[in-house]
């Protein structure tokens, strides 16, 4: 032992039960969770007006699920738009359910040192799909989604890996906005559906 630092190590006298914390944790998991909900129905999903579009919520941490790793959303692109663009560290898949379009890909160059950096590559990329493709989105790649019908809309099931938030890497960055992102809306049944009719903002 190194008894030239004994006068380092000795000092302090803060004391907390951090271990007793994480064992009273794992002891409890199982009533905790026996509380948490394995089947979701539609009416408790939520709906969101996001900056990437219109979402319905099917997985999320803050919905009290027994899900640990993964959230996941299905997203409404009316006929003929498009999604917001952005990044985010993450790898994410997403199922086609209806419609057809295509996505833009651009990669990124990343250097993570003490701070971390990205730059995007000049080449676009762009993958055509339809209903009952996957598609696959690489990590730190700048994309969106393209409803390529002028008449019908799209439904794209959307999954990740809440590990990266969890592991301090929440690298997400919104470049640009879905055309019908209006944070004054309040998305219901009614309102959903005046988006699938057509294009535009309901009235």
């Amino acid at each position: 032992m190194a008894w030239d630092e004994t006068a380092a190590w000795l000092s302090g006298d803060d004391n907390q039960p951090l271990y007793g914390q994480l064992l009273q944790e794992a002891t409890e998991a199982p009533q905790r969770n026996a509380g948490r909900k394995k089947i979701i129905r539609p009416q408790e999903m939520p709906w969101e007006m996001s900056r990437q579009g219109i979402l319905k919520h099917l997985i999320n941490e803050d919905m009290n699920t027994r899900m640990e790793t993964v959230d996941a959303y299905m997203q409404i692109i009316p006929a003929g738009s498009r999604s917001g663009r952005h990044r985010h560290l993450a790898e994410e898949c997403l199922y086609v359910l209806q419609g057809r379009g295509y996505d833009e890909h651009q990669d990124c160059d990343v250097e993570i040192t003490d701070t971390y950096h990205w730059k995007p590559l000049p080449e676009i990329q762009r993958f055509e799909w339809e209903a009952g493709d996957v598609i696959y989105v690489p990590p730190n790649t700048i994309h969106q989604h393209f409803n390529a019908d002028p008449r019908r809309p799209v439904r794209l099931i959307s999954a990740i890996n809440r590990i990266y938030r969890h592991s301090g890497l929440n690298d997400l960055e919104q470049l640009d906005d879905a055309p019908e992102y209006d944070p004054s809306v309040t998305l219901d049944e009614e309102t959903v559906g005046r988006y699938l009719a057509g294009p535009g903002t309901p009235a």
